[in-house]
């Protein structure tokens, strides 16, 4: 699983029949930023399938890949990232934190 923050939601104007009711937020990494670190400048953002109820700004925990379908079991979705979680605090040891080799961005 990798931390997301949710910046926003993702309306379907048609959609396969899988879809019906699904509720799709745009979520972006947070990676190290979520203890401190270096912000990427340019993100990868995903779509996430929510059945939680994240709203815009929630930090949430996603499976992705073939995890991410295996709430639906049996049903086959064709679902690729899944909020399995939603985060109330991170806390991190900061002496932890302090050994971690952050890459500089360029």
């Amino acid at each position: 699983m990798k931390l997301h923050r949710i910046i926003g939601q993702v309306t379907l104007s048609r959609g396969h029949a899988g879809y019906a009711n699904a509720r799709l937020l745009l979520a972006e990494p947070e990676g190290w930023t979520a203890i401190g670190g270096p912000r990427e400048s340019a993100p990868d953002l995903i779509v996430v399938w929510d059945d939680l109820g994240a709203g815009e700004g929630s930090r949430v925990a996603v499976s992705d890949g073939a995890e991410a379908a295996q709430p639906f079991r049996p049903e086959l979705k064709a679902v690729d990232a899944y909020n399995a979680a939603i985060i109330d605090c991170v806390h991190v040891d900061p002496r932890a934190v302090a050994r971690i080799q952050f890459d500089q961005p360029e």
